[in-house]
C-alpha cells in the first residue's frame, strides 16, 4: 500500500495525542512505514527518572521490529506543542535507530505545516551499519 507524505504527516500528528509527555507537554508521534507496507506508530513517554524517556521514533521502530519487520521505507514525525509545530526532526540516537532499519525517506511538517520531505542520507550521511 502507498502513502502519500501528506497522509503520513496527518497520521503521525494524529498519534502524536496519545503521547505520554506530563513534564515537557512537547507530544511527539511517529509513523513508520515497513517493508510490508504496513503502518506502525509510537509516541513519545517521558519518565520522571530523566532521560529514561522514549522517543515517538524508537517506540515506532519497536512496533515495527515487533512485528517482524527488518527494513522502515518511510517515517512521519510531527509534534503536538502550540509553539513548535514546524520542523520536528528526529533526535541524533533516533537517526541512528532509523538508519539500522535502512530508512529511505523522513517526512516532517514544513513551516507552512505541510510535508517536508527529505531523503534519509540528508540527515544521516555517514550513519554506522552492521556491517562497520
Amino acid at each position: 500500500m502507498t502513502y502519500t507524505a501528506e497522509e503520513l504527516l496527518e497520521a503521525a500528528r494524529s498519534v502524536a495525542e496519545n503521547a505520554y509527555a506530563p513534564y515537557s507537554r512537547f507530544r511527539v508521534g511517529a509513523v513508520a512505514v515497513g517493508e510490508d507496507g504496513n503502518l506502525y506508530q509510537g509516541v513519545n513517554v517521558e519518565n520522571a527518572a530523566y532521560p529514561s524517556g522514549v522517543c515517538a521514533e524508537a517506540s515506532a521502530i519497536s512496533a515495527a521490529a515487533t512485528a517482524g519487520v527488518r527494513k522502515i521505507e518511510a517515517v512521519a514525525v510531527a509534534c503536538i506543542d502550540a509553539t513548535r509545530e514546524d520542523q520536528t526532526y528526529p533526535c541524533g540516537q533516533c537517526r541512528q535507530r532509523l538508519n539500522e532499519f535502512r530508512v529511505s525517506t523522513v517526512i516532517v511538517p514544513g513551516r507552512d505545516g505541510g510535508p517536508r520531505v527529505h531523503s534519509f542520507d540528508e540527515l544521516l550521511p555517514f550513519g554506522f551499519r552492521l556491517g562497520d
